[in-house]
């Protein structure tokens, strides 16, 4: 315990550093497990199954949440074949060159060899990816959609990679898992019967860990990408999105490990930190092939941008790679180091870069030659707010109750925005005045000034970080409207009031207000009736 105490300690202090420095904890837990392996603490063996843990959790929430038309789109199948390809040649070229710079240990290596690394530096982090995405509320943005789907991709091309290197196929009792789809259906009504509780969180780790990794790694398959079907399977049950909730802090804790466990690999040296710069330095590359191929895709430069920066990081997949062709004696052990380092650093890189926030990518999109609007994708055509008074921004429990509430009792001509495509075509089907936006956008903003009956915005996403980021694009705007904000948190609650938010609310002070108020109103009428002044009351 001692061990673990000591491993608690630096990282919660490195993380809580990287705060301080105004940067996500994760470089923290990154400098964390450097720093432990350094002052040769002592190994937990634990810490890897924590880490792999964390991993199968995230991709069963991710299916929890995925929509898998979004991978038929040619934004994603498309571009993620092309973007590997142009990675390996690209890739392979500038270590060639580098080869012949005299970088000692890309000297004598192969065609192979360099193809290989090459290979490894295409993918993207699906961990990181997700967690910057959910700290930002933006999952279900359509740049997040877009950059899942390409991770989904992604984790299908490395089955097949897996699959080829292992030198046997897979069990052929992986033909019995076409069965996952009628037990999933018997699931679905078992956890219909579960509640809210502690079963329900209980429920979902034994579906992903159970028929999902364990089911798939025993046929042969890769046991995380089971984990991603069963959410998949599951995705349809009408308690999806809270099962996903209430696993977050599970899968965020369990993460840590993840990101300790990257530094746990080995200690750098000058010559591998040289090499592993030089890999990060082709990072502003991958992201700007994955821009112009997006762009080309007919999304908006600011959807390619988002989506770019969102994918310009090595993944910890590459890792795997690189151990295959350690095995296959293609690669010396040293590149084990050389790609942890390198996957560490660029965590780094775009953690700095994706917390600039979303108006550094607008400033950048600015420059980009103007594109036709009428050619682009549906979602990405400007919205008119037409003749609404008030905007609602993030449709889900508390927007839509705000919705309902100012249109049945105030009369107020509202409009709903949310960018949940397939919320918004619900709605609008339930005769809701909606559309498909994201509000972190600040075309969006200015799309929405062309109406000048708009002089309320109420912010009810239910992320405190989405809502500043579109406080921020708002304002920037020139929008001079009231604002109104809701909040999970009397800290968030402040934030806003000292940012000119002209009303912001806690969502749970407010349920306590609405049992109150129905309360009341139920008991008025058992109210004493006061005597008349000319004589005592009398009675019936």
């Amino acid at each position: 315990m001692t061990v673990v105490a000591i491993y608690l300690v630096i990282t919660f202090g490195l993380g809580g550093l990287a705060m301080a420095l105004r940067l996500p904890p994760l470089v923290g837990f990154l400098a964390a497990g450097f720093v432990i392996n350094a002052l040769n603490v002592g190994d937990v063996p634990q810490l890897d199954v924590l880490a792999d843990l964390g991993v199968t959790l995230l991709l069963f929430a991710i299916g929890l949440k995925l929509d898998v038309r979004i991978l038929l789109r040619r934004e994603v199948w498309l571009t993620t074949s092309v973007h590997m390809l142009v990675s390996v040649v690209f890739g392979g070229v500038a270590m060639w060159l580098g080869a012949l710079a005299g970088v000692a240990m890309l000297s004598g290596q192969s065609v192979q060899t360099i193809a290989l690394l090459a290979f490894a530096l295409s993918f993207s982090s699906t961990v990181f990816v997700v967690k910057v995405l959910e700290e930002r509320g933006e999952s279900h943005a359509l740049y997040g959609r877009v950059a899942i789907g390409i991770l989904v991709m992604q984790d299908i091309v490395a089955v097949v990679f897996l699959t080829a290197t292992s030198g046997h196929l897979p069990s052929p009792w992986a033909l019995t898992l076409v069965l996952l789809w009628p037990l999933t259906r018997v699931a679905r009504k078992i956890w219909s019967r579960l509640g809210h509780g502690e079963m329900q969180s209980l429920f979902g780790i034994v579906m992903a860990l159970v028929p999902g990794y364990a089911l798939f790694s025993a046929v042969g398959l890769k046991g995380d990408l089971g984990a991603l079907i069963i959410g998949v399977l599951l995705a349809s049950h009408a308690a999806s999105s809270e099962l996903s909730r209430s696993l977050f802090h599970i899968k965020e804790l369990l993460l840590v490990g993840f990101f300790v466990s990257i530094g746990l690999t080995g200690l750098p040296d000058l010559p591998t930190i040289g090499v592993a710069l030089l890999m990060v330095l082709l990072l502003p590359f991958k992201a700007g092939w994955y821009v112009l191929l997006l762009s080309r895709m007919r999304l908006r430069h600011r959807t390619a941008l988002l989506a770019g920066l969102g994918l310009m990081n090595y993944s910890e997949f590459g890792l795997i790679v690189v151990s295959v062709g350690v095995s296959a004696g293609l690669l010396a052990e040293a590149w084990l180091v050389e790609m942890s380092i390198a996957v560490a650093m660029s965590f780094v890189l775009a953690a700095l870069v994706n917390g600039r926030g979303h108006l550094m990518v607008e400033k950048i999109a600015a420059r980009l030659p103007d594109q036709d609007e009428s050619a682009l994708v549906p979602e990405e055509r400007p919205a008119d707010a037409g003749d609404a008074e008030v905007v609602v921004i993030g449709m889900g429990r508390v927007g839509f109750a705000a919705y309902q509430r100012m249109t049945e009792h105030y009369g107020l001509r509202v409009i709903g925005v949310d960018y949940d495509g397939p919320r918004v075509q619900r709605l609008a089907e339930d005769g809701l005045n909606v559309i498909e936006g994201d509000a972190t956008d600040l075309d969006f903003w200015h799309q929405l000034r062309h109406s000048e009956s708009v002089r309320i915005a109420v912010l009810a996403m239910p992320r405190h970080g989405a809502n500043v980021t579109a406080l921020a694009c708002l304002r920037e705007s020139g929008f001079d409207g009231r604002v109104a904000a809701v909040a999970r948190y009397d800290d968030e609650v402040q934030w806003a009031k000292d940012h000119g938010v002209d009303i912001a609310f806690n969502v749970y002070a407010g349920a306590g207000l609405e049992l109150a108020d129905q309360v009341s109103d139920d008991e008025a009428p058992r109210a004493p009736v006061e005597p008349a002044e000319d004589g005592p009351a009398t009675g019936p």
